[in-house]
């Protein structure tokens, strides 16, 4: 387990809470701070997002990859793969509130948008659990394609896709009947997965292909392949255009969604991985393994702008502003 989670990584989808009205704020809230799982240091990093500094450290356990958090939410919840646990952080008082098994191989994490539920891909049993937002307790079970990875939700919380990785495929999930409706092969051992604001397209960052899948989620069909660099890792949307980054190219490629022409790519640090938008869309943040580092891209200009350092090893791995 240890292995393949330090080859590539985990993050995504977050509201939360046992009063959902109470958990997820009415409209557009502004992120004023990132939840970065820091594997090699065991930990959780809290960044300030205006001055790019941390301002807090939890100590999590059992190498920390996946993250689910979102704007003003009550609750984060954080994957634990190698001590198989879900780890749920009260985002006020910034300590543990539960510690929960998880199964095999937890990984994948996101939160659906209107229930409050946490799902959680797990890799080795080829499966999602559904979870209570407060109490980690296990709800339902949606069998899956092979080795699970990342998840996501339409805004609507209609549906959710899960990468799975070994299968090469997507699951395209009806989330309220909590059936498979289609899997959809999309590229090699696809791994994070984004999905757009409308709900029509999905976009799986293809570890083995070097190339981001684009699937059509009313037909059900791939539609699109964009080559990118090397080790595409996640997914981040942006006014129009997807931004991956390339674990072993250490770079952000920057597309066209309409065109799916690449148009900009961006050195980064060492070994990106999780990356994520601000609801705005004014800026894209990427965790970079190698140098211990989260940077901020400007959509506008399509250049870093600020870095911060983290603890050893981030991995950002699903949706981590808050």
């Amino acid at each position: 387990m240890a292995r393949w989670v330090m080859v590539i990584g985990f993050v995504l989808a977050a509201v939360g809470g046992q009063n959902l009205q109470a958990d997820t704020p009415a409209g557009p809230v502004a992120v004023r701070e990132a939840y970065v799982t820091s594997q090699l240091s065991d930990a959780l990093d809290i960044i300030n997002l205006e001055t790019m500094t941390s301002v807090a450290q939890i100590k999590i356990g059992g190498k920390p990859a996946g993250i689910a958090v979102a704007p003003g939410a009550a609750r984060a919840y954080v994957t634990s793969p190698e001590s198989r646990e879900l780890v749920i952080i009260d985002t006020a008082s910034r300590n543990i509130a539960a510690r929960v098994s998880a199964g095999q191989g937890p990984l994948g994490i996101a939160l659906h948008p209107t229930t409050g539920d946490v799902w959680v891909a797990d890799w080795y049993q080829n499966k999602i659990v559904v979870r209570d937002g407060v109490t980690g307790a296990a709800k339902n079970e949606i069998a899956v394609g092979k080795s699970p990875s990342g998840l996501a939700f339409t805004r609507d919380g209609k549906l959710a896709i899960s990468a799975d990785r070994d299968s090469d495929a997507i699951s395209i999930i009806d989330a309220v009947a909590l059936t498979v409706v289609a899997s959809v092969p999309v590229g090699g051992h696809p791994f994070g997965v984004a999905i757009d604001a409308a709900g029509a397209r999905a976009y799986t960052a293809n570890v083995t292909s070097n190339d981001v899948g684009v699937v059509d989620l009313a037909t059900k069909k791939l539609v699109g392949t964009v080559k990118v660099e090397n080790k595409p890792y996640g997914i981040a949307l942006a006014k129009g255009r997807a931004f991956v980054s390339n674990q072993s190219s250490a770079t952000v490629s920057i597309f066209d969604t309409a065109t799916l022409q690449v148009i900009k790519t961006i050195e980064t640090a060492s070994v990106p991985e999780g990356i994520a938008a601000s609801p705005d869309e004014r800026f894209v943040y990427v965790a970079c393994w190698d140098d211990n580092v989260l940077q901020r891209i400007d959509t506008d200009t399509l250049e870093i702008t600020a870095s911060a350092k983290t603890a050893n090893g981030p991995r950002a791995f699903g949706e981590f502003l808050r």
